[in-house]
Order: structure tokens, then sequence, then C-alpha cells
């Protein structure tokens, strides 16, 4: 696992993509994450709810300013793990040679197979560029809601990560 690079991708990456990229850091060492959006203001800095948020999960909070998903990081993603069908559909527009690597967060905990077996193994015959994409995949932004918004979408992501870790 330690070879693998995932990307973490949502619109800004202010919330979401960042909130997932501390958690997989935190408990996956070794794991190469970069996090990126579709629709980037570069270099912004994380908000206060978005910092308080992964601070509410124990886990360090990263030195963080956003950026655009780049055609590079991208090519050389292992996963890209999105966090709303948008994203992923951004992804076969944009990047279409990264879509069979790319899937939301919900549709992995719930089709990626465990298995011994290397990940781009298990992620080929799942046809992710091809399958349908729906709207219970979305993890809702939390953008514009108050702190206790950004903490339930933390806990959210954490939760889903916790069950997706173990068949990376």
């Amino acid at each position: 696992m330690a070879d693998l690079h995932v990307v973490t991708l949502c619109t800004g990456n202010a919330a979401r993509s960042v909130m997932a990229g501390a958690i997989l850091r935190e408990h996956v060492p070794g794991l190469v994450v970069t996090t990126s959006g579709t629709h980037v203001i570069e270099g912004m800095p994380m908000s206060w709810r978005t910092r308080d948020a992964i601070a509410s999960l124990d886990i360090p909070v990263p030195n963080h300013r956003s950026r655009q998903a780049t055609v590079e990081e991208l090519d050389h993603a292992d996963l890209v793990i999105a966090l709303s069908p948008e994203h992923v559909a951004w992804m076969r527009r944009v990047h279409p040679q990264a879509a069979p690597r790319s899937a939301t967060l919900k549709r992995l905990v719930r089709d990626l197979p465990d298995g011994a077996t290397p990940l781009s193994e298990r992620l080929e015959p799942m046809r992710l560029h091809e399958v349908v994409l729906e709207q219970w995949e979305a993890v809702v932004d939390p953008a514009g809601g108050d702190l206790d918004v950004f903490i339930a979408c933390a806990r959210e992501i954490a939760d889903l990560l916790h069950e997706l870790i173990p068949r990376l």
C-alpha cells in the first residue's frame, strides 16, 4: 500500500478533499496522498471550519493551500477518490485516461473488492469510467454551513475511509 499514490478530489480543494487527505495521511503511513480540486482558486488557505473539523478527529491539521488538479498528478495516481459524482464526471471529460481509476468514495466503499491482488487488478473489472453516476454517491459539500456541518462532513468522510482503507 505504501507504493500507492491516491488523489482526493473535490470542487475547490478547500474542505472535503482536504479532510479526506488528512485522514488518509494519518491512518495509512507511507501512502502518497495529494489533494486537489476541479474548480480551484489557487493558493487559498483552508477555512477555519475545515481546520477545526479536521482537528475534531484528533488528527494533525495539514498546512494546506488549494490546488487545481493537474494532468501529471492525475496520470500518475493509482486511485482518484472523488467526493461527489460531478467530480468523476469532470475526470471523464477532462482527464479520460485516468477515469478508469476514478470513483466516488461511497462507490469505492460499496463496490471495491477485498483481496490480495494489486489495487489496479481489482479496479479494472469495475469499469469505473463507464458506471452510471448516481446522487447517492455524493458527500455533501459543507460550504456555507456552520462548524457543526463541517464536523459532520469530516466524520462521514472518516467513517467511509475507515471502511475503504483495509482494501487499498
